[in-house]
């Protein structure tokens, strides 16, 4: 008989804790609902709803201030997206607003982004169209990036192919960096150009100082003076 009391106490603290998780449910979907404030409705068609569902969220200023409402298959070309919006900012958004999707973070659910429009302008009515602007397609970046990557790798092949024959001693740019015989003429003909070279000035200092030479180069010389004058 003593166990009665302690039974009714727990039974009565489960039951009492599941009223209170069942009101706080309701209460969060409710407000993520907007059920217990005041709305407004906007509405905007898309060729690509990009996997927007129900239920998702509409942002403005990078705040969630409403939900998709519905999404409705107009043709085989567009889709009507219906949004509820808490009614304290229709003051911020102006007619000539435009709608687009987009999506929380790189790979979060798809959201409605809604842009205020020209400043000064009327403020949007309930039940109001907006401009729609298509999304980026994450597909068609996908197919690019991979385009991309293929041609990198094709490049990073060639190179090494290339760098190959170079180590092999292939082609006139291996023989010039691997080719040790021909590296050597090289040295070589350098060598023999400096040689020549200072050579040649050998001849033109003795030429200066010959004796036949020195009354034709004083000539040129006052010759250039005159010229200066």
């Amino acid at each position: 008989m003593k166990k009665e009391p302690g039974k009714k106490i727990t039974l009565g603290v489960f039951v009492i804790a599941g009223i209170l998780l069942f009101i706080s449910s309701i209460y969060f979907v409710g407000q993520k609902q907007h059920m217990f404030s005041t709305t407004f409705r906007l509405r905007s068609s898309f060729k690509d709803v990009s996997g927007l569902q129900v239920g998702n969220n509409v942002r403005f200023s990078g705040i969630n201030f409403g939900t998709i409402e519905s999404i409705t298959l107009i043709s085989d070309t567009s889709a009507r997206v219906d949004m509820m919006l808490d009614e304290g900012v229709r003051k911020f958004i102006h007619k000539g607003a435009t709608a687009s999707i987009g999506s929380e973070g790189l790979m979060g659910n798809k959201i409605v982004i809604v842009t205020p429009g020209p400043p000064g302008g009327k403020e949007v009515q309930n039940n109001d169209v907006l401009e729609s602007s298509n999304p980026i397609n994450m597909d068609d970046i996908f197919k690019k990036l991979k385009v991309t990557a293929d041609n990198a790798a094709s490049i990073t092949t060639n190179l090494s192919d290339i760098m190959e024959n170079i180590h092999s001693g292939k082609g006139t740019v291996g023989k010039l960096f691997m080719d040790t015989s021909f590296a050597d003429n090289m040295n070589q003909t350098l060598i023999n150009l400096r040689q020549g070279t200072g050579g040649f000035k050998q001849n033109m200092d003795a030429a200066k100082h010959s004796f036949l030479l020195r009354g034709f180069l004083k000539d040129k010389k006052k010759d250039k003076d005159k010229d200066k004058r």
